[in-house]
């Protein structure tokens, strides 16, 4: 079979050597490949919000929509329910999905939707060069806060572990890793939280992220451990990187539970025998 290639005309507008064009890498080589084992083109789709992120709905030739900012999820919500059967996938920045759209993200977690939703983290609102999110450093100085921002960052892994999501993941922006945290989520029914650190060169350096990470199955956490999960969880507090600070890789957390579209009768059957919306009946 032909290697299926998802990729578009469109020029690339990211800063050279952003970690996006990772991100990127990773996300189209998993769609590819799942084509390549027969998975359809049709039965993919992705949402992108406002942001540096959301460039990527032009460099991936897949249906979709680039919605507004911090509005990702609910228009994910929207095509799983219109049609149960696609593969939703979501795209948000740090900004977009917990400053603008924080209230989505907690309700998409509770309402567990088979959604994957992937959270492209640089701590600043980088498209909008450099202010402040929720999850900024405190401390951080910019134009709009010379006097440095004075609130603790929210950590997205406790809040979505907190508010019952089923696979809740980080990675950092490496295509290797993209990948394989997509195939270990494709296995998942339900709602997918997938952080992805990726510093922004321009407006939130790399303080050698990398070299304080790990690989949370290497020592040896069992992801079916909640209590485990949150412990791991507080290792980073999103704050300035210093000597002795870990960066938890991996999956935290993985647990089975019904997802939305399974507590639906009509969404169910529409997924076992529906095509189209008319060859269901109430």
């Amino acid at each position: 079979m032909k290697t299926p290639n998802i990729s578009t005309k469109t020029k690339n507008t990211w800063c050279p050597g952003c970690w996006n064009f990772q991100i990127l890498a990773g996300f189209k080589k998993y769609v590819e490949g799942e084509i390549k084992k027969g998975a359809k083109h049709k039965d993919f789709a992705i949402v992108s919000g406002i942001g540096c992120h959301g460039k990527i709905f032009d460099y991936v030739n897949l249906n979709g929509l680039n919605t507004l900012h911090g509005r990702t999820l609910p228009t994910c919500l929207g095509l799983k329910v219109g049609n149960p059967n696609l593969r939703v996938y979501g795209f948000s920045g740090d900004g977009d999905a917990f400053s603008e759209g924080i209230s989505h993200v907690v309700h998409a977690a509770r309402y567990n939707s088979d959604i994957t939703y992937m959270v492209h983290n640089n701590q600043v609102f980088a498209l909008t060069v450099g202010q402040p999110t929720s999850l900024t450093e405190k401390g951080f100085v910019d134009k709009t806060t010379p006097g440095g921002v004075v609130h603790n960052a929210l950590n997205p892994i406790k809040l979505m572990l907190s508010m019952g999501a089923g696979f809740v993941a980080r990675v950092y922006a490496d295509a290797k890793q993209i990948e394989w945290v997509l195939k270990k989520a494709s296995h998942h029914k339900g709602f997918k939280f997938i952080e992805i650190i990726q510093p922004c060169l321009i407006f939130h350096k790399d303080e050698n992220y990398q070299k304080h990470t790990y690989q949370l199955h290497k020592k040896g956490h069992k992801s079916n451990d909640f209590n485990a999960a949150m412990k791991k969880a507080e290792e980073f507090n999103y704050q300035t990187i210093e000597k002795g600070t870990k960066i938890p890789l991996g999956i935290f957390y993985q647990s089975k539970s019904k997802s939305l579209e399974e507590k639906y009768p009509v969404l169910e059957k529409f997924m076992k025998n529906g095509k189209s919306w008319k060859n269901i009946r109430r």
